[in-house]
Parts: structure tokens; sequence; C-alpha cells
């Protein structure tokens, strides 16, 4: 399945339906007067968010969406038939965009959570509104207005509790294999991970926290270089960031302290979000503990924080990683 996270659209409210100019013909009842009558409301566009959908990939190749019209009037003052809303699903972490200003319209995270984004236009008025006593049988009515009209653009945002971030390759995808039963592609070479992995980690009482892998980022993501500018959006409503780096790498501090420079320079206070650090692959370098503690000792001075030392291959470390995470998920104040 492709994954696909913001998309342009069009939404169009049905038109109002027109009024009737008609006039009572009945047996028995002279000048019987104006009875035409007004015309119905057009259909409104409404984005509902569902669970089942994790990508915005059904509206690659449909951009227009319509509501259906209003129908006319009808004689005897009835009513014309309202039209029917168009009812479009998105995923849950939808925000919605007026694309030609920028501005936010909704933002839609909780499952059933609706949003009108075109209003149906208004039915006109029937002929029976015009009945005066300077004028007995109006012979006009007013057509209905037209529905509202839109560009949006939708951008998903993963709805996740902890985001693993890292530079390429510094086995954000082995971990969040061993977490959970997501199976993301694994290889050895930077930029295998090219959309963003999901998957459920258990906690010790048994309750599933979503875990985001996002795909690696590099120096100058947040200027649109390498694949990170596409998915740092999908950080900012995780609570916890999880900063995997490989220990392997030929200077694992000057990795750590790219990504939080890219985190700075993205803003929407990614920066100032709660982190674990964990040192990763110590498997390959198990003989050398020495080194190991001289790295961990480094980051630990950089980050002011605790450094987690583990393997995701060999799950070395990973209880230890765990329990922290769960700790400072129950400390911070749930995401709104």
């Amino acid at each position: 399945m492709q994954f696909i996270d913001q998309v342009d659209i069009q939404v169009q409210g049905g038109k109002g339906g027109d009024g009737l100019v008609a006039f009572r013909r009945e047996k028995y009842v002279p000048a019987g007067g104006p009875s035409g009558g007004n015309g119905g409301r057009g259909g409104s566009v409404i984005l509902n968010a569902v669970e089942n959908l994790q990508t915005l990939l059904d509206f690659r190749y449909n951009h227009l969406f319509k509501a259906e019209d209003g129908q006319r009037g009808g004689p005897n003052n009835r009513t014309g038939a309202s039209g029917r809303d168009r009812l479009i699903e998105v995923p849950c972490g939808t925000v919605v965009y007026d694309a030609e200003t920028g501005e936010i319209i909704g933002d839609l995270i909780a499952p059933g959570q609706t949003l009108c984004v075109a209003q149906g236009g208004k039915g006109g008025l029937g002929n029976q509104h015009f009945l005066s006593n300077r004028n007995r049988a109006p012979e006009w009515a007013l057509p209905g207005l037209p529905g509202e009209e839109r560009s949006l653009r939708l951008e998903l945002k993963l709805l996740a509790e902890v985001g693993i971030i890292g530079l390429p390759n510094a086995g954000k995808s082995t971990l969040i294999a061993a977490l959970s039963a997501a199976r993301p592609k694994i290889a050895d070479y930077p930029f295998t991970t090219l959309v963003p992995n999901l998957g459920v980690v258990r906690k010790p009482s048994g309750d599933g926290t979503v875990f985001a892998d996002i795909p690696g980022l590099i120096e100058g993501a947040h200027l649109g270089l390498g694949l990170g500018h596409e998915f740092l959006r999908h950080i900012e409503r995780t609570r916890l960031l999880l900063h995997l780096v490989d220990i392997t790498s030929t200077d694992p501090v000057a990795d750590y302290t790219t990504i939080q420079a890219e985190l700075q320079a993205y803003g929407r206070g990614l920066s100032d979000r709660p982190q674990v650090l964990a040192l990763n692959k110590i498997d390959a370098i198990a003989q050398d503990a020495a080194q190991v503690e001289a790295i961990a000792t480094q980051l630990e001075t950089i980050s002011s924080s605790p450094v987690f030392t583990i393997s995701a291959v060999t799950r070395d470390g990973l209880d230890t990683l765990m329990h922290r995470i769960w700790q400072m998920l129950d400390e911070l104040v749930p995401a709104s």
C-alpha cells in the first residue's frame, strides 16, 4: 500500500433548489392564490475521521468532491427535497487547510469526529412568499443559491505516542520490529525505510502504545534534503521521542547533534519534546566495553540525560529502555 500523507482536493456544496411559481387550481376554490414551494437546501461536504485508514491514498486520483443539489420546490407549497450530504472518510490525524490562504480549518483526531468543509446552498423561495395586498398573484420566485466551493489541502500527521528518530541506518526499523508486530523492510543500507512505520507496543499492563518509525533524517532535512522533511510533521503529535544513535558510526556524537539541530531548525516545539536517548548496535562492538562507555559518557554530558545502551538485534538492554519509556509516558500530561 502506498503511503500518501498530503493531497489537494476541491470540495463543492450542492446548489439549492429553485423556488417554484405555481397557483392553486382546485375546484370550488376561487382565486386560489400562489402556491409555489421553496427549493430544497443543497447537500454539504463533510469530512469524517475513521480508524481503518492509515493514508490519504484514496484522494490520489479523485480530487473533486461534490454534494447533491437540492430539488426544485413543488406545487401546493411543497418544499423540494434537500440534497444529500457528501461524507468523505479520512484517517484520524488529518489536518485540513484552506489551500489558498494556508489557514487551518480543522484537525480531525478522534474517530467519528466530523468537519463540514463546504456548506450547501440555500433553497430559493417560491412565489407563495411574495404574496401581498398590492400583489395578489406574484409570478416570480427566487433561484437556489450555489453551494460553497473551496480548495483544501489535507495533511496527515500520524497519531503515535512515541516517535523513533535518528540518522539513516541507525536501526529504527529493527527496533520497531523487535518491539511490535510491525515488519518493516530492513536492510544494511541507508534510506531502507521510505515511509513511516507504525507498530503497537504492549505495556506490562497489557495496553497498547503506538510507536512510529520515522524515515531517516539527514543534515538539512528541514530545508528539503533527504526524506526527513516529508515526515518531520509526523513527529509533531508524539508525546515522546526515542532518539537512536548508531554506536558503530564514525562519529556518534556528531550524529546526535545533527538530529538535534534539525529538530531545532524545524521548530514547532520539536526540540523541546521529551526524549529518551539510546546507543544502538552495541552487539557490533561488544568486545570494546571501554569504547561504549566513553561514547555514552560524552552523550550524557551533551544531552544532560541518561544514555541507554541497547542492541535491537539481540534485544540486549531493551527491557531497561522500555521501563524508562513507560515511566516517562506515565509522567507526561496526555496529549490533547
